[in-house]
């Protein structure tokens, strides 16, 4: 018996591996894989790095702590390198359980170099998922490519942007195991979307996830609604069942991740508003981000249209070159320099070109548009009319939400009513980030309705008006593009007003006459028409590039309905149309220039200037630098430990100590408060805006002793007593902290002292000698949990002052306090991970074991025609 098995098993891995669908598979793989290195050629092959901008601020602001590592072999979850401390659980979180399947990222991306390892992960996610969906091979890799090459994604490699890439490859096949559950595969569905799930969660990009729980949401509803009309509820609620268990298993697995960034956001400005009150705050939500924060980033209205035509609002602001934002201005343009040399232009007035962005869509400027490819947008258009069912309504509907939200300030009665109802919808800015859901549910319903075209027999005789309008559709608002740009919105903007303004305000200060100055700017007809020609040439030249894709794609799928071609050329057309298309529009915003040579990647990204080797030849332990030019910016963080910083999850408490005390010092309008705070900041050194750097005297150092205590109320008078009390002498803390730092302080005796004896970013001690015992203030900034203090080594509480400050009250003596960040959380947490990781790899082979063997006839996926 078991002989019989064993070659039963034999036969049927010698049947798949002699099908033709397996065959398609690995000539698909074969494909995507050679695609992804052909984009990122030579560079991937030579070792060429992206310097991506975001990759280099985590650098930065995470360099303490990977030094540390490197030092230790401890991993510390604080870090004192921004903001003057805080937790690294969004900066550079590692748990223990995670190496059990970190390593799956390397088997997905094929082993292939960084970056083409990721285009491939897009690619094949997306290839498993329509085959899942039963479509042709050949079908699911001409999606896989649409989807994989959707600019968006692209331009977020450059960007630096990875987790959130990494996210969204592997979300796709989380929804494939989704759709084979449903179908009746069980075990294969169940362990694929356990798998999948658990690999992008631990990408740690909580914001691309919840966005396609809208996806899984209408998913689950479209077949819902097919189980309903075909009598299977059974067999919906037993998948139903089977997918709880996994996105349990898939949530366990991420439980040290998940559970400590819930936690630290309740302390974040993602997580609530500041506990001040503040004119306009009844206009904020209760909880999140406010409004303006969350809308910041929004797409225009006309620039939806991006999704068809590219350069409809010009393009990108700027492009990565060699590991810089390089700015892309119409001067560069080609028509720009032969409008100078034809006469149409002074070569003054062509100067004023390079103030002006190619880009002219909304203020706040972007690295490219969403373009999902003028031919799926025909064929998305054309899966609307005839592809039938709950699963074709579902799609359609989230396309047009997301758009919709995507908006964002451009339409808020729809904003609002997500940002005060929707659960979480508050926690996550940049709405336009939202089109990733059109960038999946456009080419999956083009997909489906080319897997349609090509299944029915004749299909020209049943579809041909829905195929002529949807064609003709696109193509009419190609040839408007053509013929009249100006129908997508003007050339001008006010944005391009401000900018005119502020150059002539600059001219003339200069001293420049005003006609100078008004030839040099918007007022000078000639510079204002030359704007309009360049911007509007982009948007028709881009216009008549997708007229001819379409019209292509339009004349193989013609040729095929009326049996002029065969089947395998037009795949073969249509393949190479989108491919085409995508691989040409993606090079203009990611491409050999943007790559550092090894020798150049090698080289320290954040060289060492004067004033930095000033500040770290003092030998000090531990204190802190405010460098005011680059406040807001990460590089100071990777050299010191800096008072400013950048983080989109900081502190609340220290937000609003930025908002009420440290902006002061930026604009110049510091008073003695504002200094104060400065000052139990322990900023040591100040570097100025004339780039001098000076040492602080008035430093108060890492902790001393208060003679008084002043209890408040609330947050608003604690913030208030800093106006008029000395920290020096006086500490001010809100009332729930009388318990633990006691009634009042003690007064100080002559001989007092305490001091830090040891620094490392996660581990604090101190020597602390007194007649009297009392309230130390410590220049550490505060945090609820995760902290655990001890005197001599028996436990100790610590209390919060000064709005954010550590203290503790010490007994009277010598001791040693000491600090460790070591939350709890942590440890309870990477044992419930590790046995969810251990259950899903169970699955996974239980899966490869129910594949192998045999499996029941599966039925059509609920909703799905």
């Amino acid at each position: 018996m078991e002989s019989q098995n064993n070659k039963s098993l034999k036969d049927r891995v010698v049947e798949i591996a002699k099908s033709w669908q397996f065959r398609g598979f690995l000539i698909s793989i074969a494909t995507i894989a050679v695609i992804s290195m052909a984009f990122f050629h030579p560079d991937a092959m030579q070792g060429n790095e992206l310097r991506q901008h975001d990759m280099l601020q985590g650098a930065a602001i995470g360099q303490e702590a990977q030094a540390y590592y490197e030092a230790t072999g401890e991993k510390s979850m604080w870090t004192n390198s921004l903001f003057s401390g805080m937790p690294t659980f969004q900066i550079s979180p590692s748990y223990s359980s995670n190496g059990l399947f970190s390593w799956l990222t390397t088997v997905f991306g094929l082993g292939l170099p960084s970056p083409a390892n990721l285009l491939f992960m897009m690619m094949a996610g997306f290839f498993i998922l329509l085959l899942a969906m039963k479509m042709r091979w050949y079908v699911a890799l001409i999606g896989a490519i649409a989807y994989g090459f959707s600019t968006y994604f692209v331009i977020i490699i450059g960007a630096g942007h990875i987790w959130k890439f990494v996210t969204l490859a592997y979300i796709p096949p989380t929804i494939a195991g989704i759709i084979l559950c449903y179908r009746g595969r069980y075990v294969v569905g169940g362990s694929l979307a356990a798998l999948f799930a658990m690999m992008q969660i631990s990408a740690n990009h909580v914001q691309m996830t919840y966005y396609f729980m809208f996806v899984i949401a209408g998913i689950v509803v479209a077949t819902l609604c097919g189980a309903i009309k075909d009598k299977k509820m059974q067999q919906w609620l037993k998948a139903t069942g089977v997918l709880v268990v996994a996105g349990v298993l898939a949530v366990a697995a991420n439980l040290p991740s998940l559970y400590n960034t819930y936690e630290y956001s309740k302390e974040t400005m993602r997580g609530r508003h500041s506990e001040l009150t503040t004119p306009g705050a009844d206009e904020q939500t209760h909880e999140g981000l406010d409004k303006s924060y969350i809308t910041q980033y929004s797409y225009g209205q006309s620039e939806t249209f991006s999704l068809l035509i590219p350069n409809v609002k010009g393009g990108a602001t700027a492009q990565p070159k060699q590991g810089k934002m390089t700015g892309l201005s119409i001067a560069d343009l080609p028509q720009a320099q032969e409008m100078i040399n034809t006469g149409q232009l002074a070569p003054a007035e062509g100067q004023y070109l390079d103030y002006v962005s190619q880009y002219f869509g909304e203020p706040e400027g972007t690295n490219g548009p969403v373009y999902v490819g003028a031919l799926i947008v025909a064929l998305f258009l054309l899966g609307c009319f005839i592809v039938k069912g709950p699963m074709k309504w579902a799609l359609l509907v989230l396309t047009v939400l997301s758009i919709m939200l995507a908006l964002g300030r451009n339409c808020m009665w729809l904003t609002d009513f997500f940002i005060n109802y929707v659960p979480m919808y508050n926690k996550f800015r940049t709405v336009e980030s939202i089109l990733v859901i059109a960038e999946f549910t456009m080419p999956l319903l083009a997909m489906m309705a080319l897997h349609k075209l090509i299944t029915t027999d004749d299909w020209w005789k049943q579809y041909r008006v829905q195929f002529l309008g949807a064609f003709g559709v696109t193509m009419l608002l190609c040839l408007a593009g053509i013929l009249l740009p100006e129908i997508y919105g003007a050339a001008v903007t006010a944005q391009d007003w401000e900018t005119s303004q502020q150059i002539g305000r600059q001219l003339a200060q200069q001293g420049y006459p005003g006609d100078v100055v008004r030839m040099f700017s918007l007022d000078n007809p000639r510079i204002y028409s030359a704007i309009e020609t360049l911007r509007m040439s982009m948007v028709s030249s881009d216009a008549l590039r997708s007229f001819f894709i379409i019209g292509l794609g339009f004349i193989a799928l013609l040729m095929f309905g009326l049996k002029r071609m065969p089947l395998k050329f037009v795949a073969v057309a249509i393949g190479v149309l989108i491919l085409g298309d995508l691989y040409m529009v993606n090079k203009r915003y990611l491409s050999h220039d943007s790559f550092c040579t090894p020798e150049l990647s090698r080289g320290n990204p954040f060289p060492k200037n004067a004033n930095d080797a000033v500040i770290l030849a003092d030998k000090t332990l531990n204190f802190r630098v405010m460098d005011m030019p680059r406040f807001w910016s990460s590089d100071p963080s990777y050299y010191h430990k800096a008072i400013g910083g950048y983080h989109a999850a900081k502190l609340t408490r220290y937000q609003d100590m930025i908002d009420c005390h440290l902006t002061n010092i930026l604009t110049g309008e510091a008073s003695e408060a504002d200094i104060n705070v400065l000052n139990m900041l322990n900023a040591r050194y100040i570097i100025g805006y004339d780039n001098q750097v000076i040492q602080n005297p008035d430093a108060m150092g890492n902790a001393w002793w208060v003679s008084s205590i002043e209890y408040v109320a609330n947050a608003d008078e604690e913030m208030a007593a800093l106006d008029r009390i000395d920290p020096k002498t006086t500490a001010v803390a809100d009332v729930k902290f009388k318990e633990i730092l006691g009634e009042e302080a003690t007064e100080t005796a002559l001989g007092d002292t305490i001091y830090e004896t040891t620094y490392a970013p996660n581990r604090l001690t101190y020597e602390a000698e007194s007649e009297n015992g009392g309230i130390a203030v410590f220049s550490e900034v505060y945090f609820p949990w995760g902290w655990k203090a001890t005197i001599d080594g028996e436990p100790a509480q610590l209390g919060r002052v000064n709005y954010i400050l550590r203290a503790m009250r010490i007994p009277a003596g010598k001791h040693k306090i000491e600090m460790v960040f070591d939350p709890d959380s942590v440890k309870n947490t990477v044992g419930i991970a590790s046995v969810a990781v251990i259950l899903i790899y169970v699955s996974v082979i239980s899966a490869v074991v129910v594949a192998l063997v045999g499996r029941k006839k599966e039925t059509e996926p609920n909703g799905q025609n």
